[in-house]
């Protein structure tokens, strides 16, 4: 049946509007059914009942949208004012208004689906070549003395992994490699950071023992720069262990598989790549107790075995049975005291070590010897530049003198002249001239104008 034919007769039944409506439903969801629709996110209104209502809109056109149970439904965080957004939807008609609308079902960012697809194509790519097995990947060193750290310079993970490198290791020195981690082109940046690192020697940089590479969280259009072949290609090669720090504890990038270590975070990086001074305190001092309280058991132990023969069947002649068994313990006694003291003092001095390390190392350290370097140079460079003023100047005095000795003033004083014609040419030949010509004859103390005759 035609539904927008004319009736044949005055006889013909009229549809009601819901009739209508209900049909024109039926038709879209059998003929369309569910699709997916791009187009730019407007007018999203949030209700308190978990729906939300929205237009999609492209430059020609716009259609309603409902997505029911919103917060449970797939990709909805991509919903804002203004996002570009692939929806999938069922067609329909809402009947109480006679509105054309869509139910959404899911939601991705526009281009989020090319971008998975690629992430996943690189995934299966490098794992197919061993770039995410175990058995290449590099230990973590316990105790690193610098840390390398490729990430902006002005974001909030450098701030986050200072801080905690700071608070938990103050005597490590960080070393800032600054990229842009967002952006076309960054992920160059980042690659060549991470070879600069592994080949620091060439560059005249500090030799880091570990490197972390990171940047806060974002969509997977701002991390995209860490699922590159480039990157993934320069932390493999990489012979440096690194420590991959990329978005949240939710994300993941190619840069993590392929890191030797990935942290959730930057600031859990930090706490990664350093050992805590309060805990290594505790443990020091936990592993003392327990060597005094083993010492102490172990001598009482055999006081008591030494008190036990000295009182059985054996007293009269015990002295002398366990006399070279107590000169044995006597020296043992001895020699795991010293032993002992000495490996305190070894672990005292170690300590000692480190603090004059990290005081050396210290910022304000370092401006003040680089202050005094600059000092020195400047010193070079102004007796360098006095020298080779004296140089010069001794030079133009030379040749101020042969000048003198050879140009036209030393000619004048024996009495020679020089002649010019009327345009100030120098006369050479007297077949040059004519008569009638006016001619200027320079001597040394003036110049006189003559007029050619003959």
């Amino acid at each position: 049946m035609d539904l927008f034919s004319k009736p044949k007769s005055a006889a013909d039944k009229a549809l009601s509007v819901t009739q209508l409506l209900r049909r024109m439903k039926n038709l879209l969801e059998v003929q369309i059914g569910e699709v997916w629709v791009e187009g730019e996110v407007s007018n999203l209104r949030k209700q308190g009942s978990g729906h939300w209502y929205f237009s999609l809109k492209d430059a020609g056109a716009q259609i309603s949208c409902a997505m029911f149970g919103a917060r449970k439904r797939e990709g909805a965080e991509a919903l804002e004012d203004g996002a570009q957004v692939r929806v999938f939807a069922e067609t329909s008609v809402y009947e109480a208004r006679g509105q054309l609308q869509i139910i959404v079902q899911k939601v991705e960012r526009a281009g989020q689906g090319d971008l998975q697809a690629k992430f996943e194509a690189l995934k299966r790519k490098l794992h197919a070549e061993g770039l995410f097995d175990a058995d290449r990947k590099q230990q973590i060193p316990a105790f690193p003395q610098t840390i390398g750290l490729i990430t902006s310079a002005t974001g909030a993970a450098l701030q986050d992994m200072l801080n905690v490198l700071g608070r938990r290791a103050p005597w490590v020195q960080p070393v800032l490699f600054p990229v842009r981690v967002q952006g076309r082109g960054a992920e160059l940046e980042i690659a060549r950071a991470i070879r600069r690192v592994g080949n620091a020697a060439a560059y005249g940089d500090p030799v880091c023992d570990v490197i972390i590479i990171g940047r806060g969280g974002g969509s997977i259009e701002d991390l995209w720069n860490f699922n590159e072949e480039v990157v993934a290609r320069a932390i493999a090669a990489c012979p440096v262990p690194l420590i991959s720090a990329v978005g949240h504890e939710i994300d993941f990038t190619i840069a993590d598989f392929v890191a030797d270590l990935r942290a959730p975070t930057p600031s859990a990086a930090a706490e990664l790549a350093v050992a805590s001074a309060a805990d290594l305190l505790v443990r020091v001092a936990q592993l003392r107790r327990q060597l005094v309280r083993l010492t102490q058991e172990k001598l009482l132990k055999s006081q008591w075995m030494l008190d036990a023969l000295q009182r059985g069947v054996m007293k009269r002649d015990g002295e002398k049975l366990l006399r070279e068994s107590v000169l044995q313990l006597d020296s043992a006694r001895s020699q795991f005291t010293q032993a002992s003291r000495a490996a305190l003092a070894e672990r005292t001095q170690r300590l000692r070590e480190a603090t004059a390390r990290h005081q050396s190392n210290h910022p304000l350290r370092v401006v003040e010897r680089r202050m005094d370097a600059v000092a020195v140079l400047r010193q070079r460079f102004t007796r360098a530049q006095e020298e080779l003023l004296a140089q010069r100047v001794e030079r133009l005095g030379r040749l101020r003198a042969l000048l003198r000795a050879l140009g036209p003033e030393s000619a004048f004083q024996r009495g020679f002249s020089i002649t010019l014609d009327e345009h100030g040419a120098l006369v050479k030949s007297a077949k040059t001239l004519k008569p009638g010509a006016v001619m200027r004859t320079k001597f040394a103390d003036g110049e006189a104008v003559s007029i050619v005759q003959g």
